[in-house]
């Protein structure tokens, strides 16, 4: 089935204690489909664990679109404790406002339903209501044009970091909420 271009793009929000069932699933599943080419990868098949950790964080919250009843893709992400925010381990000094920051941990679209700015509106509508200062999130960085995409949301790279020995190598990309 192709999507059709001039049909609605349904976003629907999620927080934690309000997931429907099968909704671990729905993210997996969308997940292979995005990481087809992929799947073979240790650290990609990891996934599932990935679901349950961040949907299990305190203010955790999911953004899905749909198109019909078709899941195409989804952003999530959850507010970091102090101290163990990702941008720490770079040069990255926040101004003297800064109280919170928030996890933007996925931002995924199904190829099918690729560059027709599902992604943008899947982010925008994760952080449009956040209180935290600041939005971080990873990029690996054989990936330059994901890392340029982000930079013309706002995003910019404050380092590096490899957070778990599997993982690929990610810039670290940080954007203030409130300016």
């Amino acid at each position: 089935m192709e999507p059709n271009v001039n049909r609605v793009i349904d976003l629907r929000h999620y927080g934690q204690g309000s997931l429907p069932e099968g909704f671990r699933q729905m993210l997996i599943d969308v997940h292979a489909d995005a990481y087809a080419d992929a799947m073979d990868n240790e650290f990609n098949q990891r996934f599932p664990w990935f679901v349950d950790h961040w949907s299990g964080m305190d203010g955790f919250t999911c953004v899905v679109a749909f198109d019909g009843d078709e899941p195409t893709g989804f952003a999530y992400g959850a507010p970091l404790q102090p101290g163990r925010e990702w941008w720490r381990s770079t040069a990255l000094t926040p101004n003297d406002g800064y109280k919170a920051t928030y996890a933007v941990s996925e931002v995924m679209v199904r190829p099918r339903w690729r560059k027709q700015g599902v992604s943008e509106r899947l982010h925008e509508s994760l952080l449009k209501e956040r209180g935290e200062d600041l939005a971080v999130l990873l990029v690996d960085v054989t990936h330059p044009k994901v890392q340029d995409l982000y930079e013309t949301w706002g995003y910019e790279k404050a380092g590096e970091q490899q957070p778990f020995a599997d993982s690929p190598v990610y810039a670290v990309m940080v954007k203030r909420l409130h300016p």
